[in-house]
């Protein structure tokens, strides 16, 4: 049976990233980020989703030793992803009211002063 695709978004996902975007440098790599892709290439194809430069994010995932992980590096959402992990999105629940309250509400998990304080 073939793997499920996995999408993966890599800023303020797998790296340090706290919303000052600079194209020629991605911050460091997140504690855990390592172990926690190790883990998850085991039952899924990986794949980087990312806004930024594609060979700039081959690069980074080389020198963090996590491209042994990553099945493909893209610009686009696969439609084929079983999974979408990605600091910016709201899992919809088939409740518009809810999804619109969570879309009025919503701050990237780095812009809580809860985070910013630990």
């Amino acid at each position: 049976m073939a793997q499920k695709i996995l999408s993966i978004d890599l800023d303020g996902v797998l790296n340090n990233y706290q919303g000052k975007y600079d194209a020629s440098d991605i911050p460091e790599m997140k504690d855990g980020t390592f172990e926690f892709l190790q883990k998850l290439s085991i039952q899924y194809r990986i794949t980087i989703c990312t806004a930024r430069n594609k060979n700039l994010v081959k690069t980074w995932l080389i020198k963090n030793n996590l491209m042994q992980f990553i099945q493909d590096i893209t610009n686009k959402k696969n439609p084929y992803s079983s999974i979408i992990l990605d600091d910016r999105a709201i899992n919809f629940d088939g409740n518009f009211d809810k999804a619109y309250t969570n879309i009025q509400n919503f701050n990237p998990y780095w812009e809580n002063k809860s985070c910013k304080d630990s």
